[in-house]
């Protein structure tokens, strides 16, 4: 059965590097076509910081309805025009979490760019509309590296890397040595499939819960809907699943209700949409 999903990928001609099916409690069959090293994941980044506000949540550090504006370093605030500072005062971390603030630019930028994001003229003030763009999830990490007082990768090292069995990765961070949060960082497809499998579990990973089951459902709920479907915090929904994803193939697709996953990581420019239509049909079988 796993083979024949393996060979048709051969058949297309698609450039994956490697793929993880998890059913029955455990990984069942998987195939690398690449070298089994860490390659970038892009936004599945994403879900990363999604997971990092989640422990901070469940250890009393901040909550989703937390505003940036207490959340944030006051000299930050400092000089803005009263109706933004107002806004940003205003503005919950859970708008942040499922892109429900429109008008940001898509990546951060300048030479200090939690400045220029709070400058940017993103519409903080503006109904809530699903707006796709990194500068969220950059945001939400320094938030909650505000809350916990140490930088995201060191707070998330021994909550989540450690427990999952994941070395400490290689990531990006901004010019004043803040993670990015976004995108920037490389993992094994094994590797990103151990978060996955996290959530598949409710948050519970080899016998310890490291994640409360509220976390997992709001996180992985649809919470906004945009012209790409569902979203939670920062998760993609569907009607009967949920991944983690980043652009040009790198995909970890959770089915709760059948106890299953699939992993899988490439280099899809133009083709990343064929390969989940590929799995979808062979997941319906």
């Amino acid at each position: 059965m796993y083979q024949d999903l393996t060979e048709e990928i051969v058949r297309r001609g698609l450039k994956v590097y490697g793929i993880e099916i998890f059913e029955g409690g455990k990984v069942a069959f998987k195939r690398q076509f690449a070298p089994d090293v860490r390659y970038p994941i892009y936004s599945a980044v994403k879900s990363f910081t999604s997971t990092a506000a989640g422990l901070a949540v469940q250890e009393g550090k901040l909550s989703v309805e937390d505003c940036l504006g207490t959340l944030l370093p006051g000299r930050y605030l400092e000089g803005l025009p009263e109706e933004v500072k107002t806004a940003v005062d205003r503005l919950p971390l859970r708008r942040l979490l499922t892109m429900s603030v429109p008008e940001f630019p898509f990546r951060p930028e300048g030479e200090d760019w939690l400045w220029w994001a709070l400058r940017c003229g993103a519409g903080y003030d503006s109904p809530e509309v699903f707006s796709y763009s990194n500068v969220p999830a950059y945001l939400v990490g320094v938030a909650v590296a505000e809350a916990v007082g140490e930088h995201l990768i060191d707070y998330l090292t021994p909550r989540l890397f450690e427990p999952l069995g994941i070395d400490k990765p290689e990531i990006s961070n901004d010019p004043q040595g803040r993670f990015y949060g976004a995108t920037g960082m490389k993992l094994t497809v094994h590797e990103l499939s151990l978060l996955g499998q996290l959530y598949l579990q409710d948050g519970v990973f080899n016998g310890h819960r490291l994640l409360t089951e509220e976390w997992v459902r709001m996180a992985t709920s649809c919470q906004i809907t945009g012209k790409d479907g569902g979203y939670g915090y920062f998760f993609w929904v569907d009607a009967d699943s949920f991944s983690i994803s980043g652009k040009w193939g790198q995909k970890c697709l959770v089915y709760p209700d059948k106890g299953r996953m699939v992993t899988w990581m490439g280099d899809l420019p133009e083709r990343s949409g064929e390969m989940l239509r590929l799995v979808r049909e062979w997941m319906e079988k």
